[in-house]
């Protein structure tokens, strides 16, 4: 509450010398909300280019755990195991939605070496994955 009736308006004080109240006109309106409007359109399409990075992202990690599980499982095997003969394979039981394939080369990059090189593909993405393997001796 105002102490000092400075809202009062003397009645002998001329019109004209009263300060003019500022307010906002209608362009001036219409031009601030049409810059918040086209604020508002960049921050959804920056929206919708976020939520399709997240879906590459998460469809490149998925295909990444694969080809990872499965080239592992392959290292983990005997140097002499029948899966790890020299020639091109197909994962016989891939997750669904996915195809693996890997290749055996042996002495390749020295001897007494196995280079796999694994394929995996699926949800619109490819991995090519390769690995060493040496046996011990």
């Amino acid at each position: 509450m105002r102490l000092d009736n400075a809202h009062i308006i003397d009645a002998k004080t001329p019109r004209k010398t009263l300060k003019k109240q500022d307010g906002f006109t209608l362009i001036e309106v219409l031009i601030a909300v049409t810059i918040f409007a086209v604020g508002l359109l960049a921050i959804a399409a920056m929206q919708t280019s976020a939520i399709k990075m997240n879906s590459t992202g998460n469809r490149i990690t998925e295909i990444s755990t694969v080809g990872i599980d499965r080239l592992e499982n392959l290292l983990t095997l005997p140097y002499s195991a029948a899966l790890l003969a020299s020639g091109t394979r197909n994962d016989p039981n891939p997750p669904p939605g996915y195809t693996v394939t890997y290749t055996v080369q042996d002495d390749n990059p020295a001897t007494h070496t196995k280079t796999i090189t694994m394929t995996v593909s699926g949800k619109g993405k490819t991995l090519q994955l390769t690995s060493i393997r040496a046996q011990s001796l």
